[in-house]
This record gives C-alpha cells, sequence and structure tokens, in this order.
C-alpha cells in the first residue's frame, strides 16, 4: 500500500515516456543535479559540455536544488506542454542523495501538478524509498543489466558503497542484491517501476530473457531494452552497437514476459521538451544562467526549529527532545508556526533521516547539544544544526540576521564532543 502525504491527484497517464501515446502532447524536464556516480560502468563517459551529443550521462552544467526550482520556473513559463521533472544524473541520484532529495522536495511543493520521476542504477536508493513514497514520486527506473554476478562483473569496474570499493563478482553481486530490494520496495509503495537494460553483444545479448523473466517476478510495470550506446575512451568502445533487426527481436522475446518501451529517445541528463520535439538546446542558455544565478537557500527554508523543554530557553539536547518548536520571521518580530513531534528512539541512522523529512523547510536547528551523526545527517539535509543557549528569540534574532553566534554557544556535554554514538535511541 502506498503511503504518501496529502497532493493533488496527478493524472500519471501524462508521462512520455510510461505512455507513449501522450509524447507527442507531454514534455519532461530533467534537473541535472547529481553528478557523483556510486558505480563504474564499461560503457560509460560522462563529459559534461558536449553539446552535440544526445545520450544518458550528458549535461551542459550543473544545477544546486534552489537552482534547479528556479529553472523549473523558467522551463514551464516558456513550454507549458511539461508534465514531468526527472533526476537522472548526470551521475547517480542516490551517489548525490541529498541533493537528489532536496530537489524533489522543492520542486514538489512549489509545482505539485508535476510528476516527479528517478532513473538510478539502484545501489543507494533503499534508504531513501520512504521519503520518495511521501514525495509521491511516481515513477522509478532502475537499469539492470544483467541477474548473474557473473555477467556482471564483466560490466561493471567498479562498485562504491560508502567509502567502501567493491571489485569483479563481489562488487557485481552487491549491486544486484541492491537492486533487487529496491524495486520490491518500491513496488511495495505503489511505485510505478520501469527497468532499462542496455544490450551488449557478445556481453548480455543472450541474457536479456533471464533478466526479463526475474524482472516480470518482481512486479516489475515496463522494461526499456536499450542498445549499446559504443563511447569513446571506454572499456567497450570497440563493442558494434546492435543493429535494429537485433533489438527489435529481443524485444520481441522479452514482450512474452513485460510490456516493452519502444520509444525511448536516449535523454541527456539535462534534457527538456516532448520526447518527438526536444528543446534542450534551445534551453541550453537558460540553463546555463540559472547555474549561475546565486540562489538564497534559506528562501525554500523559511523556519528554524527550536530544541526546549518549557518554550522559552533553549535547553534540550537533540536526543532527549520529544518536540520541536517550529518558528518564523515576521513583519513584527519572531512567532512560533507550530509544535512538531520528534521520531521515536530507535533505529539508529533512520530516526536522523526521518527528524531531517520532518524538518526539511528549517535552515537551523537550535539545541543544546547534538551527537555527531545526528549532526553529519542533518548537516548534508541541509539543516544546520547549532548548538547554543539562552533564550529562543535571541538565538532567532542571532541567526536569522547572521551574527556572530559565539555569545550563544553552550558548554559542550561529552555526548556532544563525540561521546553519543548517535545510535538514536535517545539521551536519557
Amino acid at each position: 500500500m502506498k503511503t504518501t502525504a496529502t497532493y493533488e491527484k496527478l493524472d500519471l497517464s501524462r508521462h512520455p515516456c510510461f505512455n507513449p501515446e501522450v509524447k507527442g502532447q507531454y514534455g519532461r524536464v530533467h534537473l541535472p543535479v547529481a553528478p557523483k556516480c556510486n558505480i563504474k560502468c564499461n560503457y560509460c563517459n560522462r563529459k559534461y559540455d558536449c553539446v552535440n551529443e544526445s545520450r544518458p550521462g550528458v549535461t551542459s552544467t550543473i544545477l544546486t536544488p534552489q537552482q534547479a526550482c528556479l529553472y523549473m520556473k523558467k522551463v514551464l513559463a516558456k513550454e507549458e506542454r511539461i508534465t514531468v521533472a526527472g533526476i537522472a544524473g548526470p551521475g547517480d541520484p542516490f551517489a548525490n542523495g541529498e541533493e537528489t532529495m532536496e530537489t524533489l522536495r522543492l520542486i514538489r511543493k512549489e509545482f505539485p501538478k508535476i510528476i516527479l520521476c528517478l532513473a538510478s542504477n539502484g545501489l543507494a536508493i533503499g534508504p531513501y524509498i520512504e521519503e520518495l513514497a511521501e514525495l509521491d514520486i511516481s515513477h522509478v527506473t532502475i537499469t539492470v543489466n544483467t541477474v548473474d554476478p557473473e555477467i556482471g562483473q564483466r560490466i561493471y569496474g567498479w562498485v562504491r558503497d560508502g567509502k567502501v570499493v567493491y571489485r569483479g563478482r563481489k562488487g557485481a553481486g552487491l549491486l544486484l542484491e541492491r537492486q533487487l530490494s529496491a524495486i520490491v520496495m518500491l513496488k511495495e509503495k505503489g511505485i510505478t517501476v520501469k527497468v532499462n537494460t542496455i544490450v551488449i553483444p557478445g556481453i548480455n545479448d543472450g541474457h536479456v530473457e533471464q533478466v526479463a523473466l526475474k524482472m516480470k517476478e518482481l512486479g516489475v510495470d515496463l522494461l526499456n531494452c536499450m542498445a549499446l550506446f559504443p563511447n569513446v575512451d571506454t572499456p567497450f568502445a570497440g563493442i558494434p552497437q546492435p543493429d535494429k533487426e537485433t533489438m527489435a527481436a529481443i524485444r520481441d522475446m522479452a514482450e512474452g514476459y513485460l510490456p516493452q518501451m519502444r520509444h525511448c529517445t536516449r535523454c541527456r541528463a539535462d534534457a527538456v521538451g516532448l520526447l518527438d520535439d526536444d528543446k534542450t538546446h534551445e534551453f541550453r542558455g537558460c540553463l546555463s544562467s540559472c547555474a549561475s544565478m546565486p540562489v538564497n537557500p534559506s528562501e525554500y527554508r523559511p523556519y528554524i526549529a527550536v530544541a526546549t523543554m518549557e518554550g522559552v530557553l533553549i535547553n534540550q539536547h537533540l536526543g532527549e527532545a520529544h518536540r520541536f518548536q517550529i518558528w518564523s520571521r515576521g513583519e513584527n518580530g519572531y512567532h512560533m508556526v507550530e509544535e512538531r513531534p520528534a521520531p521515536e528512539p530507535g533505529g539508529g541512522i533512520k530516526r536522523w533521516m526521518r527528524l531531517a523529512r520532518i524538518l526539511r523547510d528549517c535552515q537551523a536547528i537550535l539545541t543544546s547539544g547534538i551527537g555527531e551523526k545526528p549532526r553529519e545527517i542533518l548537516s548534508k539535509s541541509g539543516i544546520k544544526p547549532l548548538e547554543m543557549s539562552g533564550f529562543i528569540e535571541d538565538g532567532l534574532e542571532a541567526v536569522f540576521k547572521g551574527e556572530n553566534l559565539n555569545r550563544f554557544k553552550a558548554r559542550r556535554n561529552p555526548c556532544a564532543q563525540g561521546g553519543c554514538s548517535g545510535t538514536g535511541n535517545g539521551c536519557f
């Protein structure tokens, strides 16, 4: 069962990649906010500023989440037929998890009628699936090139999980395990899943049927068999691209298991427009302009959260708080907007990820103490953790006006100094 927040009901039939009947009526925009990747595919060469190429992994520039929101406004002002906003790189969205999620939060807030989608290799998407469902991300594409690690080790040069790099069969096996798990979780949330499979002659072209069979078992909605695009300076540069007859035969075979996508245009990471009327070149100047434009993140995060015991002083450690006060600045000073409950203790880092979601419209949190793990997670989510003591309104004044905060410094307790492991179990 899908568990999402209450958003406007979206007409999902207007997604041109998943409904070929509307590809001439509705379009998409890709927001290039994810430059890093966590795997090395032997067919991939991600070059930026390669304006004459139209293929995944290519973009003319990178945007911050706030710049992406500004770019989205400009695109919709010029092209009203855009119904879909997607993130497809130029790396992997979840090798850039915080940038990706912040972009999705901003777009969902500013453009509630837009269909949101993602394309990922599936390695690191798992921890984010719960929030993806909450944000009503309706379509996710996972690239699965094989369901056999023996074949996978020929396709992937390495797989990086956090700071650890795996090679060979071990890396391919880890990637496959995460992909299969992610597809199951996405389907449990009611999210439409498309699988891309790159057909590589001599590597996995005789294996596509096994991929199709496994994807059918997992409840995948659509399979997109894509011909290898040989890229220079890659291990697979010398492998020829499968011809149209070969690809037609493979798709016909795979269609015995799953519906096939036959109208894919192999979009760039900054593609915009209709699938059969691409406007990427036309919008390139707009994209570059937005990328160079300073955007204040606080415009999109108007609030500050406070950990307080009685509502007057900043006097509660983050791990002890059962609720947080949410404050904003108005013409007549500062006022409390509401109180929000803290996540239940337990669950390790998932507790702090849930807290980041709860406070996603806050630019900072004021607390008397905080452990290193929640500090790290909140910071990566764009929420500045500030340790201080004193009156709430004095602290708000200093933060909103960008004043020196040294006079508010709280005496650091052992937890704040690193004694707390940040397990999420609370500090009682």
